[in-house]
This record gives C-alpha cells, sequence and structure tokens, in this order.
C-alpha cells in the first residue's frame, strides 16, 4: 500500500509562506487582477477554460482577441456559434470552445449574466469541471475552495513526497490542498501554488535552494524532489492513418466540410476526408474521395499528436472546373479565406502541405 514518506506537518505558516513569496514574486498574467483588486468573474472564467491543457504562452494571444470581440459574457453569448469556432481554431481542445459558448449563453440567459459564486453551482455549467470550478470560485470570488492544476499536484506531492503513482494519488493530493488551503485569501494562495510550480518547482529542475516552501518539504527532505509526483508507466499511443483530398477548383475555392458537432474535433471545418483507422488501407483511399477528379497523391505526409492517439495522413491533390458543385456535406471556400475557417491545427497542416507540395496542379514537385 502507497503511503507518504517524511509527512510534513500542515501548518498556517506554510500558506503564509506561499503568499509571502506571492505578494513579491507573482506572474503578471493578462487575465490576473491587480493585487487588492476584485477579480472580473468573465476574465477568469475565459482564461481558466483556455488553460485547459494549453500553456500560458499558446492562450495569452487567443485570449486578447476573445476579451477585445466579447469583453463580457452575454456578448460572447449572442456571438454565432461558427464565429466562436473560428476565433478558438489553432488552440486545440475544441470541445471547450463549444462548452465555452453553451455556459456563456446559460449564465446569460439563468443568471443574468452573472456567474454563480459557489463551487458547486459552477460546477453545474457546461465545460466546468472540478478545477475549473474550483479556480473560479476561490479566484473571482474568494470561496475556500480546492484548486488543483498540473502545477499545484507537482508542487503538493512533493511536498508531502506522496509515492502513490499518478493518478491514483491525485485523491490524496486533493485531500492535502484542501487541509493547506486558508480561509483568508484563498484565490491568492491558489495562484501562488501554480505560480511556484511554473517557476520554481518545475518538472526537471526545481530550484529547491530559493523555494518558499523549503522548510516544508519532504520531498527535498527526502534527498529526491525530482521523484515526485509519481507516474505510471504511459501507454503507447495507437497510430491510426487516413487520407485528405485538398480539392481546388479553378476559380481558387477549395472544398471543405463541417465536422459533425459533437465528437473528435466536432463543429470544426476539414479538408474532406477518409476515416481515420488503426487498419486503413491506403491502396483504397481514393474510393472514399469526396468527389470524382484526378487526384495526385504527395510525397509528404501530415503527422499530429492527439491525446489518446497519433495520426498520420496521406495527402492527395487535384484541380476540377471552375463550374464544379460541392457534393453533399461540402461547400466550397476561397482558399484565401482559408485562415479565417475554424481549422484544426491537423487541417492547417494538411493546407501547408498541399501548398507546398510544388506545382500542385499540373506538374512534378
Amino acid at each position: 500500500m502507497y503511503d507518504v514518506v517524511h509527512e510534513p506537518l500542515i501548518t498556517p505558516s506554510c500558506a503564509a509562506a506561499a503568499l509571502d513569496w506571492y505578494d513579491r514574486h507573482r506572474r503578471a498574467l493578462p487575465w490576473r487582477s491587480e493585487p487588492h483588486e476584485k477579480a472580473d468573474p468573465y476574465v477568469v472564467w475565459l482564461s481558466e477554460i483556455m488553460l485547459q491543457q494549453t500553456t500560458v504562452a499558446a492562450v495569452k494571444p487567443y485570449f486578447a482577441a476573445f476579451l477585445a470581440r466579447w469583453p463580457n459574457v452575454s456578448l460572447l453569448a449572442q456571438a454565432p456559434i461558427d464565429e466562436v469556432m473560428r476565433q478558438w481554431a489553432g488552440l486545440g481542445y475544441y470541445s471547450r470552445a463549444r462548452n465555452l459558448h453553451a455556459c456563456a449563453k446559460r449564465v446569460a440567459g439563468e443568471f443574468d449574466g452573472r456567474f454563480p459564486d459557489t463551487e458547486a453551482a459552477l460546477r453545474k455549467l457546461p465545460g466546468l469541471g472540478p478545477y475549473t470550478a474550483a479556480a473560479i470560485a476561490a479566484i473571482a470570488f474568494g470561496r475556500r475552495a480546492a484548486v488543483v492544476d498540473g502545477n499545484v499536484e507537482r508542487v503538493v506531492a512533493r511536498l508531502f513526497a506522496i509515492a502513490a503513482p499518478l493518478p491514483a494519488a491525485r485523491a490524496l493530493i486533493r485531500e492535502k490542498v484542501e487541509a493547506l488551503t486558508p480561509s483568508a485569501r484563498p484565490g491568492d494562495f491558489a495562484q501562488a501554488m501554480m505560480d511556484l510550480g511554473a517557476t520554481i518547482c518545475t518538472p526537471k529542475q526545481p530550484a529547491c535552494a530559493i523555494c518558499p516552501l523549503l522548510d516544508h518539504c519532504a520531498g527535498r527532505a527526502s534527498g529526491e524532489p525530482r521523484r515526485f509526483p509519481v507516474k505510471a508507466p504511459k501507454r503507447e499511443r495507437p497510430r491510426w492513418r487516413g487520407a485528405a483530398f485538398f480539392v481546388r477548383r479553378a476559380d481558387g475555392a477549395i472544398l471543405v466540410r463541417t465536422r459533425p458537432p459533437k465528437g473528435l474535433l466536432g463543429g470544426m471545418v476539414e479538408i474532406p476526408g477518409t476515416a481515420w483507422s488503426a487498419d486503413f488501407d491506403p491502396g483504397a483511399a481514393l474510393r472514399e474521395a469526396p468527389i470524382h477528379a484526378p487526384y495526385r497523391k504527395l510525397e509528404s505526409v501530415v503527422e499530429h499528436v492527439f491525446t489518446h492517439f497519433a495520426l498520420r495522413l496521406d495527402i492527395y491533390v487535384a484541380e476540377i472546373a471552375r463550374t464544379s458543385r460541392a457534393p453533399a456535406g461540402c461547400r466550397w471556400a476561397l482558399e484565401g479565406d482559408l485562415d479565417k475557417e475554424a481549422l484544426p491545427s491537423v487541417m492547417r497542416k494538411v493546407v501547408e502541405a498541399a501548398r507546398k507540395g510544388g506545382k500542385l496542379f499540373g506538374g512534378g514537385d
């Protein structure tokens, strides 16, 4: 049975040390309120949804663009879902964008544009899991809530030298965070722990010598802080294959289609292609082409890694007459406007590969 090693006492001085460090070294982030300034729940919610499984650097430009276009939840709720998906394109994990829009509509409609202020009520909104609801409750409303993201998880696993491997250790880590979280300034404490994980208690090279929790840390006392958190062996991702058909009409329009609203990349725009599977048959790919055309297969392929599988796409290109009609479920989009479409990253790779295919239509590479 797994246990903790050299468990430290949970004392108010631990939270006080984290808060004192945060007051002096807090990161300046565009969604953070100034010290002693009340946080805007809409800003907190928007940033937390974007930051799910995404880096701060990647989120910053998207956050700024969303806030400039839709400065409050009511305006976001009024936006067509297609516009929201286009604005989100490239940020990944596209179910977040659909849930973002659904949540905005709920808040604008049922709550008159005001976010509920308790963790339990927030959990009932679309797209808000335990972490996000706790983060909004603590940061935006000052509620005492256990906020556990990847950074906090690492800090606490080291602080208590938790030997149980992830993901099994998460329940114990949450218990420790609940015990550590102070009643005063819980939002600042949550952000302090996030910042410690992002800047000091980093995965590979923790700067223990300057950590404000050094005297409390069992992981440091063990001599092997990098051993925590302990991770279970990773499963190898399945490898799927498929093909994409980049069809260009003589007037410069490209054949595209919108994926079903639910499921992987739901509601996003794509270059038509085959189904993706582990047993894909390259020899039969053209049977699934969306439209009859003189296709040429490129030598280059597109590779993309999703959370649960790795994908390899063959690319076929063709040009057809300007009078050609789009088949059922597809439409034509001007090639110059493709950047404005809600293309996910994998489809942007397909477009780039097709454009780089040399003399695409009517010659070799």
